[in-house]
């Protein structure tokens, strides 16, 4: 049997100090209507209620590539769940997805993505979003990509960011047309059985038609840009 100095011989050495395990928790975006936290379990409960009672489009339309909204009702918060814990769980430098829960007046809105493959060599990230149908049409889908992008260009070191929008979603294309985005081809993709066009947008840092206000960051430390591959914090 091993000896205690024996068995220290292997254990690791001690760090000081210790790294935030999860530094994604701590960040906070602020824009002049709204706030943008990573999602955590009580946050995404609010959501799934935020999805039933307020709904995310019209039954009789499709926007997402994943039909996710035709689950039974009482699976539909489950899969949620299901689905941010898989985000967290494959999250490393290599490849991440951020995924904000939105706030306006402190209630839930709606989500807002931020992802990031191979970021520190290709310094590209890319987006997606949804908002309850009673939050629509207020002009919080332009400001809450604005914030991540914001962030993206100005505090990870982004040079481009991809977006997509399916075939009518006329919505999404407003949104990419007001912050400079431009067209870069089409995919066939199928949804509910039928094929749909799928339109790719792209934006250079240099284009992005930034919104006349500043972006509130908070919690974007050294342990969080090491997370995600990013430049430092500035000093």
């Amino acid at each position: 049997m091993a000896t205690t100095d024996e068995r220290a011989d292997w254990l690791p050495a001690p760090i000081d100090p210790v790294p935030d395990p999860w530094p994604i928790g701590g960040l906070v975006l602020r824009t002049p209507r709204l706030e943008l936290r990573p999602e955590d379990d009580a946050s995404v409960r609010e959501l799934v209620a935020m999805i039933h009672s307020a709904g995310v489009h019209p039954a009789d339309d499709m926007p997402f590539s994943v039909p996710w909204t035709e689950a039974e009702p009482q699976h539909l918060g489950r899969g949620v769940l299901q689905y941010m814990w898989s985000l967290r769980a494959k999250a490393s430098p290599e490849s991440w997805s951020l995924q904000f829960v939105v706030r306006a007046g402190g209630e839930v809105i709606g989500t807002q993505g931020l992802s990031g493959d191979r970021f520190e060599a290709l310094r590209e990230v890319s987006t997606g979003s949804y908002l309850g149908r009673r939050f629509q049409g207020l002009g919080h889908g332009t400001e809450m990509r604005a914030a991540v992008l914001a962030f993206a260009f100005d505090h990870l070191g982004a040079r481009t960011a991809r977006s997509e929008y399916n075939e009518g979603n006329t919505a999404s294309a407003r949104v990419s047309a007001r912050l400079g985005y431009v067209h870069d081809g089409t995919t066939l993709l199928v949804s509910r059985g039928e094929p749909v066009t799928q339109h790719r947008q792209l934006l250079a840092r240099e284009a992005f038609a930034r919104p006349g206000w500043h972006l509130g960051v908070e919690g974007y430390t050294d342990d969080l840009a090491g997370f995600l591959a990013a430049d430092p914090p500035a000093r």
